[in-house]
């Protein structure tokens, strides 16, 4: 058996932008998502990083079956859950469940807790009703909370509170795969770090799968095992977390990581941030080829004219570039030269410096 749990192949989501009152047709429409391919396996959490706008929280809306792909296939546990008619989703969902952005608006202001987070068993018709109370209770204590806040109101907690309640709702029916999007941003800094020890936890101990979204690299390298970059609707670059954030082969990878703050000011002061040029391209009519040539500081004509394909760069590490980086970390006007691509010793990732620093003498 393999160990893929979730297999996105392919997968295009194209929103069409119409014309008209009465008679609508569609003059265009918006790309979100176009040919991402992407294997989650069993146990391992993949983060997805990248520009507000580049389709990571579609690409989650697709795994989870709120939004239809346009094409493409996503199967998860072996199953094309692509095909099943919305009438049969009900037992592929217990096993999928979501963790979303925003505590405030997820969570019923109308429904205690108890209510929101016993919602799922009875869904899905689990247990009598003394049996889903007590199920609540323990979930309430699994994820740090107070078992008495059974009959509160979300009102009356905090916003990283808030998120322990989301937590506990996902884990009601012991599902296999959770897909977080952006679960800690509206949270304060502490409060991130504890829920994300918390998630840590929980899949030890549960041995969960997360999809984790995010747009702080900081986050991400703190819960992945492996990243995924995207842009513009395309996957540009998929590691292991450690080779990714000590080696990117990408220049918008290379961008992002020079643009993360680094807590020695001393090492802030000798770095050499790389700031991307223009804004990012409209999804209703992205650049032909690659479509971060653009801004890219390393793009030549064949960048413009052919698109990449996400192939192997180094041995685990995919990057969708013609002129990969062959170094890290760089200077604004290394990153600006394409070179040759060519494959960096064992020596000298092992010697990097600190992501998006320059060696001083």
């Amino acid at each position: 058996m393999t160990d893929a749990l979730l297999e996105v192949e392919n997968v295009t989501k194209h929103f069409p932008i119409t014309k008209g009152v009465v008679f609508k047709h569609e003059v265009a429409s918006v790309k979100a998502l176009d040919g991402v391919s992407l294997t989650v396996n069993r146990g391992e959490t993949v983060g997805i990083v990248g520009e507000s706008g580049c389709g990571k929280s579609t690409l989650a809306r697709v795994v989870m079956r709120l939004l239809e792909p346009t094409s493409g296939t996503v199967r998860f546990d072996g199953r094309d859950i692509t095909s099943v008619a919305q009438r049969d989703l009900r037992s592929v969902r217990r096993e999928l469940m979501m963790i979303f952005q925003d505590p405030y608006a997820s969570l019923n202001p109308r429904k205690r807790v108890g209510f929101i987070v016993a919602e799922p068993l009875e869904i899905h018709g689990l247990g009598t009703d003394a049996e889903r109370k007590r199920r609540v209770q323990d979930l309430l204590e699994v994820v740090g909370l107070n078992p008495e806040h059974y009959n509160r109101f979300p009102h009356e907690f905090s916003g990283g509170q808030r998120q322990r309640i989301g937590i506990a709702r996902a884990l009601a029916v012991n599902p296999k795969l959770i897909v977080a999007d952006e679960p800690v941003s509206a949270l304060d800094v502490s409060v991130q770090a504890q829920i994300l020890n918390l998630l840590k936890d929980l899949q030890s101990e549960f041995g969960l799968t997360y999809v984790f979204i995010a747009h702080d690299l900081s986050v991400v390298r703190h819960i992945s095992d492996r990243v995924a970059v995207m842009y513009l609707g395309k996957l540009v670059e998929l590691a292991r977390s450690k080779d990714l954030y000590r080696a990117p082969r990408h220049p918008y990878t290379g961008a992002l990581l020079s643009a993360v703050p680094i807590a020695n000011p001393r090492l802030g002061r000798s770095r050499s941030a790389f700031v991307l040029k223009g804004d990012v391209p409209s999804p209703i009519n992205p650049p032909s080829g690659c479509r971060f040539h653009p801004r890219c500081p390393r793009a030549q004509e064949t960048c413009e004219l052919n698109d990449p394909a996400l192939a192997e760069q180094a041995a685990g590490h995919e990057a969708a570039c013609f002129f990969p980086l062959d170094k890290w970390p760089l200077t604004a006007e290394e990153m600006s030269r394409a070179v040759t691509p060519r494959e960096p010793d064992d020596d000298s990732r092992t010697e990097a410096a600190p992501v998006g620093v320059r060696s001083v003498a």
